[in-house]
């Protein structure tokens, strides 16, 4: 995936938007009802466009040792980030359910009405 390719995939999940908050090199891809961040797109992190997702910490695990262009979160929480190197050979339709995983994991929560009575 090139960043133009991965920049416009996660813009596309409802009520995202994007935000430069490190200035130049780093694109924030955030949720508009709680401002978390979903994606945080390196343009050039050791030659390669890469991008640190949310990770439930047992999958996080899985898919480290599975693909070796997924490693511990670069300036994250490494228990909960994952760093992955969208330019290798890893699936498209992988680094999808990756995004995806990260957009679920910080969506803003349902606030649940209060029943009348």
């Amino acid at each position: 995936m090139t960043l133009e390719e991965l920049t416009e995939y996660c813009l596309s999940y409802p009520s995202s938007y994007e935000d430069h908050p490190f200035g130049e090199g780093w694109t924030a891809i955030r949720h508009q009802g709680n401002k978390k961040l979903f994606a945080l797109i390196l343009h050039n992190y050791n030659g390669h466009v890469c991008v640190n997702l949310k990770c439930d910490p047992e999958r996080s695990d899985f898919l480290r040792n599975a693909f070796p262009e997924v490693t511990p979160g670069y300036h994250m929480n490494k228990e909960h980030w994952n760093t992955v190197n969208v330019e290798g050979k890893l699936p498209e339709e992988d680094v999808h359910g990756m995004i995806k995983h990260s957009f679920e994991l910080t969506r803003p929560k349902r606030v649940k009405k209060k029943s009348e009575s």
